[in-house]
């Protein structure tokens, strides 16, 4: 296969060919600006204000383009025309979700990133990602308040025979208040990524610092970490053996975090939550380690039924939420039925979004202000 030397831009003017793709009843505007995920220095991909995302890529060796970002009308993405001077170019054929998303260039066959955008671990490899500006960026905006940090541990796993790597939030004054313990929330990433996820794709550190500057939550320690799931190929979730994880998770992260940061390390002030397949982590965790999480949280996750839980009294607060193009229906349904058996349940929708992370950013803000409330 040939090699191509690739280089994205975005067009800055009006390409008659990009319309094409465009519905009859449908006008793009041509208020196009770089996307906040650009490389420094680098005008494409762009982004406008209805949704829509644009691209120019400089390949003139190539026969075919298709940008992987699955909104260009036809199955396989959005594909891309060649000007005269080896110049592909092309428009999403419909406004994206806000937020999110990630995508990766097909050349002839040949998967590449976008030089153009900064590179976001997803779908089991590092892709390219892009940002849609969203109604309600304010609540993630890195803003002028005080700032909490994220920082890299390496914890020793006998049960791995190697150190294994997580991130750890430490809300604004952390370092100061010495006498001040801190409850903990375990935060879990989705199949394809990694423990990165939360703090780069999420925004969950920015989500927090605002909401303490705001008073809206109490300020609590999240700990993400890898897990464990990238193993099992998209669809094989029947062979996942939640077992190695808990172990690594139970037995070996969490005293290390306890022993080595200001936790309150009870069951009363310990949660879990995960998106996607840490949301299936999650649940099953939970499930069988009551005596160690009493706030847990699926977003996108799956469900809890009332009888899957035995002991009511261990369990202060579960949450459930998804994305208005998912399964609202079932997760309010859930919620309800939890409600009428007695426990502390709530439900949340992302309106407009679907298995994305506007969905799990928007659902971590929610999420937030009811952890740790006693």
């Amino acid at each position: 296969m040939k090699q191509y030397s690739i280089v994205l831009a975005l067009s800055l003017t009006l390409i008659s060919s990009l319309m094409t793709a465009q519905t009859a009843s449908s006008k793009i505007i041509e208020d196009f600006k770089p996307s906040v995920l650009n490389q420094p220095g680098k005008e494409f991909p762009q982004v406008n204000s209805q949704g829509y995302a644009r691209f120019r890529i400089e390949a003139p060796a190539a026969d075919s383009i298709i940008v992987s970002l699955g909104l260009g009308g036809k199955k396989g993405g959005t594909k891309l025309s060649k000007g005269a001077d080896g110049v592909w170019t092309g428009t999403t054929a419909g406004p994206m979700d806000e937020g999110f998303h990630y995508y990766h260039v097909n050349v002839d066959g040949g998967t590449f990133n976008d030089p153009g955008a900064l590179n976001f671990y997803g779908s089991v490899r590092w892709e390219s990602g892009i940002e849609i500006p969203a109604h309600d960026q304010d609540f993630y905006a890195l803003k002028s308040v005080a700032h909490g940090n994220v920082q890299q541990i390496l914890f020793p796993s006998k049960s791995t025979n190697t150190s294994r790597r997580a991130f750890v939030y430490t809300p604004p004054g952390y370092e100061k208040e010495q006498s001040k313990r801190y409850p903990v929330l375990y935060l879990q990433h989705g199949w394809g990524e990694d423990e990165t996820a939360w703090s780069n794709q999420g925004h969950a550190n920015l989500i927090m610092d605002n909401l303490i500057a705001e008073e809206k939550i109490k300020p609590f320690i999240i700990v993400m970490t890898y897990g464990m799931t990238n193993e099992i190929k998209f669809g094989g979730l029947k062979n996942f053996d939640i077992t190695p994880f808990q172990t690594v998770m139970v037995d070996e992260l969490i005293p290390y975090v306890d022993a080595n940061f200001r936790t309150v390390a009870k069951q009363s002030y310990r949660a879990m939550a995960g998106l996607s397949m840490g949301g299936m982590e999650t649940r099953m965790i939970t499930l069988k380690k009551t005596d160690v999480f009493s706030h847990y949280a699926l977003l996108s996750g799956g469900l809890y039924n009332p009888e899957d839980i035995k002991d009511k009294s261990k369990v202060k607060l579960i949450f459930l939420s998804c994305g208005s193009k998912e399964n609202p229906d079932g997760v309010k349904k859930s919620a309800t039925a939890l409600k009428n058996a007695g426990f502390n349940a709530v439900s949340y929708v992302s309106e407009g979004t679907a298995h994305e992370f506007q969905t799990w950013r928007r659902s971590l803000k929610e999420l937030a202000p009811l952890l740790f409330k006693e």
